[in-house]
């Protein structure tokens, strides 16, 4: 059968954009690469259209729509710890987004869309099955209103984890699901990660997350009187601690080991059968160089991207101030042109880009 072609709107073809990450020269190292962008996110060139979806289990998830054409691809967007919505690496790839026609959707999870969830249960690194009920909602919407435009993924941090968990878990069957994946920052192997955040300046960060997470388990612990050790909570100091009391006793696992081991997204990457980017910086603070893998060790559908510099989540670039510009040209670049590298029919037939204007 003939292999049909993609055709872009005049006005609004991607470039194919194959250039390495290069830290500007006034952003030195992986601390500062990694909080500027934080500190000094984009402007929001558009406007969210929240939904909020009722689960069986009686609690609630939050979606942030950037709407568009139904015959234009839609990507879908999975944060990082304590991320959302307004995260800073979320609006620059939606400011592109929006510039080619491409709608967006950004899926928080559970207490993460500023409303406590109802339930006991929160959110976690290994979360893979609740991944997959998020996409095959997300898909069958777009299925119901005619689209047949490609579904993309795009996922920071800890959402990348639980994304990369799931395509390796679901094999050949994420296929029917989504046409491309990317993932940023994600730390691949939990206890490398886990070790980097009780060292030296990391203790930053670590005390950053640990203010939220502590808040909102006290709050938790107001719902529902008992759930956890509150005198150990309050003493805790560490991911690993706070792990080892609440995230893995609350979702199953027996302990802050057993939930870092079962959840690592390292071990699924050569079981990954859809066309996936993976970033991460090589002086990113969370994540190790030493313990990232190489081609050899993943599926000939991954790509891996592992700049010198870019820090966790940060790749600013251009003169100062900068701009979070090439990690939206990379991503947007490659699953725009991805069905080019692949022989599968399906996944072109899947990737035929009809930009609306």
């Amino acid at each position: 059968m003939p292999q049909r072609k993609i055709i872009p709107m005049p006005g609004n073809t991607i470039p194919l954009y194959t250039a390495h990450y290069t830290a500007p020269s006034w952003l030195p190292g992986g601390n500062l690469q990694t909080l500027y962008p934080y500190f000094n996110k984009p402007a929001q060139r558009f406007t969210y259209r929240r939904e909020r979806w009722e689960l069986d289990d009686g609690d609630f998830i939050d979606v942030d729509w950037s709407d568009g054409s139904d015959e234009s691809p839609l990507v879908v967007f999975f944060h990082g710890l304590e991320g959302g919505s307004s995260s800073h690496y979320i609006l620059s790839m939606i400011n592109s987004l929006k510039r080619h026609h491409w709608r967006s959707a950004v899926i928080h999870f559970r207490g993460c869309s500023g409303e406590p969830n109802r339930l006991s249960r929160a959110y976690h690194a290994g979360d893979s099955s609740e991944i997959d009920w998020m996409l095959r909602r997300i898909t069958t919407k777009s299925q119901t209103t005619g689209s047949t435009q490609p579904v993309y993924v795009m996922g920071v941090s800890l959402g990348g984890n639980a994304l990369l968990k799931w395509l390796g878990e679901q094999g050949e069957r994420a296929k029917e699901l989504v046409a491309g994946v990317a993932t940023v920052s994600v730390p691949l192997d939990l206890a490398a990660a886990g070790a980097a955040l009780d060292k030296g300046f990391n203790q930053v960060y670590t005390r950053h997350f640990l203010d939220t997470l502590k808040d909102k388990a006290f709050d938790k612990l107001q719902q529902f009187p008992g759930l956890f050790d509150a005198h150990a909570l309050k003493k805790c100091a560490s991911i690993y601690d706070f792990d080892n009391i609440v995230t893995a006793p609350l979702h199953g696992f027996r302990d802050t080991d057993d939930y870092w081991r079962q959840s690592s997204s390292k071990q699924w990457l050569p079981h990954v059968q859809v066309p996936t980017l993976v970033i991460n910086a090589r002086n990113d603070p969370f994540m190790p160089a030493s313990v990232l893998p190489a081609q050899t060790e993943v599926s000939p559908m991954v790509t891996l991207e592992f700049p010198e510099e870019g820090g966790h989540a940060g790749f600013m670039q251009g003169p100062f101030p900068g701009k979070l510009s090439w990690l939206p040209q990379k991503i947007l670049s490659f699953f725009h042109h991805q069905c080019q590298r692949t022989d599968s029919e399906e996944a072109c037939d899947k990737s035929v880009l009809h930009i609306s204007g």
